[in-house]
């Protein structure tokens, strides 16, 4: 089975960043994602997605994340219940993100903000060649929640701490599936 979801939006709101009463942090904040058709009037409609990151990274989301900040999430969907006030059950659909990266720089966000023209280069110009998302300058927070890139250039990418460049032996009887 497989439950994997991959959204690249804009911020519709700053990261809300709340703790447990266990002291967990966990922050919450709305991606704004654009269908991939327009309607019948031609206008492109957006989807309004509840993102939910816990931990160290919701503390980077909401540290560096901000209204209107172009990210990518990677997570899983969860779909739970609660009773309300009035004794009714209500559903809530949300995406529970173990990897959030930052698609531009700070000063991509606040140039677009500032300007009326909003010129901005291609979000190319953010990710690495070929297109994949926060491949290239942008920065990244995985599940350890650390900003995994600079903005100065993609050889300040870090190293897989993991790969030292050697084949794995595995052997089929090792394997779960």
């Amino acid at each position: 089975m497989l439950n994997r979801v991959i959204l690249i939006g804009r911020l519709t709101r700053d990261p809300e960043l709340r703790y447990t009463p266990a002291g967990v942090a966990v922050a919450q904040f709305t991606l704004a994602v654009d269908r991939p058709f327009s309607n019948q009037q031609g206008e492109r409609e957006t989807d309004f997605i509840p993102i939910v990151t816990w931990r160290q990274l919701a503390e980077t989301c909401a540290q560096y994340l901000r209204k209107g900040r172009l990210a990518a999430v990677e997570g899983r969907l969860q779909v739970r219940s609660y009773d309300n006030a009035e004794g009714r059950k209500v559903y809530v659909t949300e995406v529970v993100a173990d990897n959030v990266r930052f698609l531009e720089p700070p000063s991509a966000h606040a140039t677009r903000t500032e300007t009326s023209t909003g010129n901005l280069p291609p979000y190319s110009a953010y990710v690495g060649s070929g297109g994949a998302a926060g491949a290239g300058p942008g920065a990244s927070a995985g599940a350890a929640g650390r900003p995994a890139g600079a903005y100065a250039g993609a050889e300040s990418r870090e190293r897989d701490p993991f790969d030292d460049g050697q084949p794995i032996d595995i052997s089929d009887d090792d394997l779960p599936f």
